[in-house]
């Protein structure tokens, strides 16, 4: 597998390195100039240093870090690869945290590398398991705190690929508060097959609503075996702003990863020239002790916010980043991202609702180009810190410099804000009787911006699935799909719905079905789609209550949501409600269930 993954990822000379990445290396290399005075092993000099402590000492030198006894008055930093060999999001991660290594050791550091549970939406969405989906991103974060503040590592370089990933690796950086880099494992390739030259995983997921559509004929079959076998090239996440690379995104504008990292092709030449300056940057954070709540300030993480709205991200975005800003001490709530969807537009025809792959955003200049955009324009503000020990204003002066002119010519990825796809952001914070608490919709303007339907019911995915393939969701009827049970303890783990989102869609009926649930929706999903209601149905909450036949309305320009049912009803019916058991009642989700907050606090499990 090494060999194969290493066949495809090949290391490039210093020669041959992109004036970007030079400019990277040029901008972590000035930031160095002003040193510390406490040594740099702040932390690993606690099990190195005193005599009482020679049976760490023992244990260390007997790994293949340590030569002689200078090794251990070195800072030694943790290596995280998010890796598992059978999803192409993660498959490559562990080589990728190779070089990263590589490069701490030139660095006169220690590195020792460490790996962490990830969990593969694209494999376990539909499936039970997907109920350790979201679980894993707190997973993830228990692993690199404990691996890190277990063994006294004075900073971490995180390499996160899929979903929860990099929230993961995120949320552990802020609760370590020591210094700390993410490096995203970078974007796939688009796949290809004969008349569908630009697939993705969507594509496969869809495949199966268009089968049914057309008949299921042999023709139809070779459709669906042609897009399924195609979709995915080799190593990389998933291609469209989904959740990887909204994630990966907002990392960068965070200032948690070095320019350019969430743009950078998972197979490019930049993203192995990116884990080969780990090294030096990870020295430059040390000598100046820049700290992960140094970087992730409330100003951060509104740049954050204006990011996703720009770009069409996740609606996964408002748990994670509500979660990532809780691990530092920021207070950040579902009405931050309303507010500043009423402000900043969406301008990014990416998939799912659009047309390009986050390669073409690499193609015209990657993030950065972007942000620097967005900032002479003010959306953004460019004096936070970022892990190069500059801000983000000074990182992107270096890498843009060059290209002068900031506009998008002749391309239609990335549009100017005076002509958006949608005046004000495609994520709603819903507010109603059917979801007192709050509930998130992604209505990017094409599906319409209200929707009033009769319910049909469904209180698992399976359910709903087998209705739309008996054909008794139809055309031309308004139907509002409600899938209830499924939030953090209901769920259990709050599953992605992009099973049933992309039967709807490929079967044709996205302009007469909305989608509703107490689940999530993936950041793939697309439609008239809205997720995250509370209080979810295994609480209590009104979604449990509705029946097939009830009025249901959505407005994503009054921001909200309602069931045509009056109050005396409603609390008829809640007063003959009672909650169904848990669907596990031992092991990891189990524990999951008796910590997880709702929704409308990120999904936490350390409040």
């Amino acid at each position: 597998m090494r060999r194969a993954i290493q066949s495809r990822i090949t290391r490039p000379s210093a020669a041959s390195l992109p004036c970007k990445i030079s400019q990277n290396a040029r901008c972590i290399a000035s930031s160095s100039s002003t040193k510390s005075k406490e040594p740099l092993n702040r932390y690993s000099k606690t099990v190195t240093q005193p005599k009482d402590q020679g049976a760490s000492q023992a244990m260390l030198y007997a790994t293949d870090g340590i030569v002689d006894d200078s090794d251990l008055q070195k800072p030694m930093v943790g290596v995280g690869s998010v890796w598992y060999e059978g999803n192409p999001c993660n498959m490559h991660t562990l080589e990728l945290g190779r070089i990263i290594k590589k490069s701490i050791s030139r660095a006169n550091m220690i590195g020792y590398q460490f790996g962490t549970v990830g969990v593969s939406d694209g494999i376990s969405m539909g499936t039970s398991g997907m109920s350790y989906s979201l679980q894993s991103r707190d997973l993830i974060a228990d692993q690199v705190e404990t691996a890190v503040g277990g063994h006294w590592l004075d900073g971490v370089a995180c390499v996160p690929a899929c979903d929860k990933n990099m929230p993961g690796v995120l949320i552990a950086m802020g609760r370590l508060n020591r210094p700390a880099i993410m490096v995203y494992g970078g974007t796939i390739r688009p796949g290809s097959c004969e008349g569908a030259p630009q697939l993705d995983i969507v594509s496969a997921f869809q495949s199966y609503g268009q089968y049914l559509q057309e008949g299921q004929t042999d023709k139809a079959e070779k459709t669906r075996y042609d897009t399924v076998r195609h979709a995915c090239p080799g190593p990389g996440a998933c291609g469209g702003m989904y959740t990887a690379n909204t994630m990966a995104s907002a990392a960068e504008v965070l200032g948690m990863t070095l320019p350019g990292s969430s743009t950078f092709p998972a197979t490019s030449p930049e993203k192995l020239a990116e884990c080969d300056q780990i090294g030096s940057a990870m020295y430059n954070l040390l000598e100046k002790n820049v700290l992960p709540r140094d970087i992730m300030t409330r100003t951060a993480f509104e740049n954050a916010m204006a990011l996703v709205m720009i770009l069409g991200g996740s609606t996964n975005a408002v748990l994670h980043l509500i979660a990532i800003a809780h691990s530092v001490g920021v207070k950040l709530t579902v009405d931050d991202f309303q507010s500043v969807s009423d402000r900043v537009p969406f301008i990014a025809d990416l998939k799912p609702s659009g047309k390009y792959v986050m390669e073409d955003v690499y193609k015209i200049g990657g993030l950065p180009k972007i942000l620097a955009y967005l900032m002479q324009q003010k959306i953004i503000d460019g004096n936070t810190l970022t892990v190069t020990g500059k801000t983000l204003g000074e990182n992107l002066e270096r890498w843009t410099h060059k290209y002068g002119e900031l506009e998008f010519k002749h391309q239609d990825v990335i549009r100017p804000l005076e002509t958006p796809i949608k005046e004000t952001g495609h994520i709603r914070i819903l507010k109603g009787n059917l979801a007192p608490g709050s509930a998130v919709s992604k209505i990017t303007g094409k599906e319409g911006l209200q929707f009033t339907g009769k319910a049909r019911c469904f209180d698992s995915e399976d359910e709903m699935v087998a209705a739309v393939e008996r054909g008794e969701i139809k055309k031309g009827e308004k139907t509002v799909v409600v899938m209830r049970y499924l939030g953090p303890k209901g769920g259990p783990g709050m599953p992605e719905m992009l099973k049933p989102t992309s039967l709807i869609m490929g079967a044709g009926l996205g302009k007469d079905v909305a989608c509703l649930t107490d689940g999530r929706f993936s950041g793939g999903s697309h439609g008239f789609v809205v997720g995250h209601v509370v209080p979810e149905a295994q609480v209590g909450g009104p979604i449990g209550l509705v029946k097939d036949g009830d009025i249901i309305s959505i407005d994503a320009v009054a921001n909200t949501i309602d069931v045509n049912v009056s109050e005396e009803e409603m609390e008829k019916r809640r007063k003959a409600w009672k909650a169904p058991p848990l669907k596990r009642t031992q092991g990891t989700l189990y524990k999951y269930v008796k910590v997880v907050e709702d929704a409308s606090k990120g999904c936490v499990t350390d409040a």
